[in-house]
């Protein structure tokens, strides 16, 4: 498999992952530590991370924005308990 399509293939499954756990509203972010030990926020840090490997200013909150689908306090709102 070249890169360019093991990338494709990685990037399909993150955008997977992330519309899956944006659904899963019921699972918290403890419950995921617990027991896969990453959350929602370790994705948006390592999303923040790999944007400013490659020179793009990307603050903590536009990076959790883009993993919950909405600005954190709005989910922490809704979903949190």
């Amino acid at each position: 498999m070249d890169e360019q399509t093991r990338t494709e293939l990685e990037a399909a499954a993150f955008r997977t992952l992330v519309s899956h756990l944006r659904e899963r509203t019921d699972v918290q972010n403890i419950d995921l530590m617990d027991l896969a030990g990453f959350c929602r926020n370790c994705l948006s840090k390592w999303y923040k991370a790999a944007a400013e490997e490659r020179g793009i200013a990307m603050d903590y909150d536009e990076a959790k924005e883009i993993v919950y689908g909405m600005p954190y306090s709005e989910w922490k709102e809704k979903y949190q308990k």
